[in-house]
């Protein structure tokens, strides 16, 4: 019985995030960042900031800088060396992406580099993507 559930919980550790459909998987779209709080936000992204930068005048830290990240090819940040996984991916980043991302980064795309975890609650990614959605774009 403890191997079973051992073997449940690896399978489902492991198993791959899917993305919400949104009828508008467009960049510009706003259907997750509206709901949230950018001052709530900008406090969440204090545990991104060790390793990202928002602006691309800053130096690349050890993740790459988020300066437009709505609508930027993924693996495409000028300065950045991106694992293999990233390198090679085939998305452009929207609220959808990125909330399938920051839910948990390695299930979303096996075999990056990022070290985070991610973030559990709903709201807490909501909340962080009203924050970038200000600060990526007005160059924070």
């Amino acid at each position: 019985m403890k191997k079973a559930i051992a073997a449940f919980m690896i399978a489902t550790a492991f198993a791959p995030v899917a993305t919400p459909a949104f009828a508008d998987d467009d960049p510009a779209a706003t259907t997750l960042s509206a709901q949230g709080d950018a001052t709530k936000g900008k406090r969440i992204f204090n545990r991104c900031k060790a390793c990202h930068n928002l602006t691309a005048t800053e130096r690349t830290r050890m993740g790459p800088n988020l300066d437009n990240l709505f609508g930027r090819e993924a693996g495409s940040s000028e300065g950045y060396k991106y694992s293999k996984a990233l390198a090679e991916a085939d998305f452009v980043w929207t609220e959808g992406k990125l909330d399938s991302w920051l839910t948990q980064p390695r299930a979303f795309l096996p075999g990056n580099k990022m070290a985070f975890a991610g973030l559990r609650k709903e709201q807490d990614r909501k909340d962080l993507m009203a924050y970038l959605r200000e600060a990526t774009n007005a160059g924070e």
